[in-house]
C-alpha cells in the first residue's frame, strides 16, 4: 500500500472549475494539494517546494504541459518527479506516445474518473518517477511540432463544423454554439502562436 506523501500534489490546470474539481478529489483522499494555472506558474512553485507528484493539463497558456514535462525531465533536480497528464484536447494515440516519451507515467483523457485518477496517482508515487529517459532538444521540439500541427488541423475542422452548425441550429441554441466557436478559435490561435515560436527555436537548432 502506498502511503500518502507529506509533500503536496501539484495540480496544473488553467480552467478554474476543472482545477478546483481535481483539488477536491485529491483532498478527499487525504492528499495535500497546491495548484498552478499554467506550466510557468508550476515551475515557479516547484522552486519553492518540491511536490510529490504532478497532475497536469497539456493545453495551457504561457507554458503548456508538454514543455513543462520536458523542462522537468532535463533538470536533474526535478527529473524524478512523477507526472500524470490529463487532457481533453490531446487524446490521440500519437499524443499519448509523445507524452510517455517525455517521461509522463500516465496519460488520462478528460473528464477523468476520480477513482482512476487516484489509482494512477498511487501507481505514479510507487514508481518513484521512473519514466522514459529525457528527449534531446531536437527530439522534443520535432515531436512537439508534429503534435501541434495535428492539433491545429483538428481545431480547424472543429471550427468549420461549428460554423456550419451555427447556421442551422435553433435560435435558442445559438449562444451555446457561439461560445463553443469562440473557445475553439482561442485554442486555435494559441496553438498557432506555439507553432510560430517553435519554428524559430528549430531554426536556431539547425
Amino acid at each position: 500500500m502506498v502511503e500518502t506523501p507529506t509533500a503536496p500534489i501539484l495540480v496544473v490546470e488553467d480552467i478554474a472549475s476543472v482545477r478546483e474539481l481535481i483539488e477536491l478529489q485529491l483532498k478527499a483522499r487525504g492528499y495535500r494539494v497546491v495548484s498552478a494555472r499554467d506550466g510557468q506558474e508550476a515551475l515557479d512553485l516547484i522552486t519553492q517546494q518540491r511536490p510529490a507528484a504532478i497532475v497536469s493539463d497539456i493545453l495551457m497558456p504561457r507554458l503548456d504541459g508538454f514543455s513543462l514535462a520536458h523542462r522537468l525531465r532535463t533538470n536533474p533536480m526535478t527529473a524524478g518527479i512523477p507526472i500524470i497528464f490529463l487532457s481533453a484536447t490531446y487524446v490521440s494515440a500519437e499524443d499519448e506516445r509523445f507524452a510517455l516519451n517525455l517521461g509522463a507515467l500516465r496519460f488520462l483523457p478528460k473528464p477523468v474518473d476520480a477513482d482512476l485518477l487516484i489509482g494512477s496517482l498511487r501507481q505514479a508515487l510507487s514508481a518513484h518517477g521512473q519514466g522514459h529517459p529525457p528527449l534531446t532538444e531536437r527530439e522534443f521540439y520535432a515531436g512537439y511540432r508534429q503534435r501541434l500541427k495535428a492539433k491545429l488541423q483538428q481545431k480547424s475542422q472543429q471550427i468549420a463544423r461549428t460554423q456550419q452548425q451555427l447556421v442551422t441550429v435553433a435560435e435558442a441554441q445559438r449562444e451555446t454554439y457561439r461560445h463553443a466557436l469562440a473557445e475553439a478559435q482561442a485554442q486555435y490561435d494559441e496553438i498557432q502562436r506555439e507553432l510560430d515560436a517553435l519554428a524559430q527555436v528549430l531554426d536556431a537548432l539547425e
